[in-house]
């Protein structure tokens, strides 16, 4: 892991809320010139800290949807099994993200659909595609509660108030 001292820490924790800040803002509000803190920006991406940019998108404004998760057995469990899986996963853009978890299920899929047939289509296709799905159960979010705008830097680092600093 990479050595980050409070700096890098504070340019991170900003950028995880303001990823469109301007480089000489950035620079202003962790307490150095621009030219320093461009360096550290572009160690911490070169390193892969920093793995990307985006925009937060209000969807429900774009377009119907509905975002179901799903937990999934897989028949097999050698490596050859889940390599396709997550494979198949890849290729699914409705399939926004997969974690691989220990427990009673193998994965767990987050889908954005545009209704309920759309996501039972996508099932159907996956059980089609004969990559080892043997079980699945289906959670339909009926609302957001908390979606993840910024890792937790600071309780992860040891401040155990797990206050973000900014």
């Amino acid at each position: 892991m990479l050595k980050l001292d409070d700096r890098d820490l504070k340019i991170l924790s900003i950028l995880q809320k303001e990823g469109r800040i301007s480089k000489a803002a950035l620079a202003e509000r962790v307490n150095l010139t621009p030219a320093p803190c461009w360096e550290r920006l572009k160690r911490l991406e070169k390193a892969g800290v920093i793995t990307g940019y985006h925009a937060d998108v209000a969807l429900a404004r774009v377009a119907p949807h509905v975002v179901v998760f799903m937990a999934a057995e897989l028949e097999g469990h050698r490596a050859e099994n889940f390599q396709l899986f997550e494979r198949w996963v890849q290729k699914v853009d409705e399939i926004v993200g997969c974690w691989a978890v220990g427990g009673g299920f193998d994965y767990i899929l987050q889908v954005v659909a545009r209704d309920i047939d759309g996501y039972q289509r996508l099932v159907d296709g996956l059980l089609e595609a004969r990559v080892g799905l043997v079980r699945y159960f289906t959670y339909i979010v009926t609302k957001p509660v908390k979606q993840p705008k910024a890792m937790p830097l600071s309780s992860l680092l040891g401040d155990p108030s797990g206050r973000q600093k900014d």
